[in-house]
């Protein structure tokens, strides 16, 4: 399970690694967009938008689906349950850290006090 988590983690962190990516992913925040649309604001022709795409539903981050009414329009939409596993792997770094660091500072604290008694009795 740890593996498989692990490598689903990678494929996510691979696709999101480039700018045109993470900027069709913020495009596609704001709602569902057809490929065309996609490559006119990434600014890159329809063969390199397109390879950015399918690493993207490679990864699961997002799906294609058919424009009901046009079937030749492709509709792309973010999946959340790829940015959901993200999040909680983020959350669980950051709970690890913040313990962390909590723990340093009880430390840094107790040294601290010890060493103002152990001043104080020097004197």
């Amino acid at each position: 399970m740890l593996k498989s988590r692990t490598d689903d983690i990678d494929v996510t962190l691979f696709a999101l690694s480039d700018p045109a990516r993470r900027l069709v992913i913020d495009l596609l925040s704001e709602g569902p967009r057809p490929a065309g649309e996609l490559a006119e604001h990434i600014e890159m022709s329809g063969p390199a938008t397109s390879r950015h795409l399918r690493i993207l539903r490679k990864s699961g981050l997002v799906d294609e689906r058919r424009d009901e009414e046009d079937a030749r329009i492709r509709m792309y939409h973010l999946v959340p349950d790829r940015f959901e596993d993200l999040q909680s792997w983020l959350n669980e770094i950051k709970r690890f850290w913040t313990d962390q660091l909590q723990a340093f500072k009880e430390h840094v604290e107790k040294t601290a006090t010890s060493d103002d008694r152990k001043a104080k009795t020097d004197d």
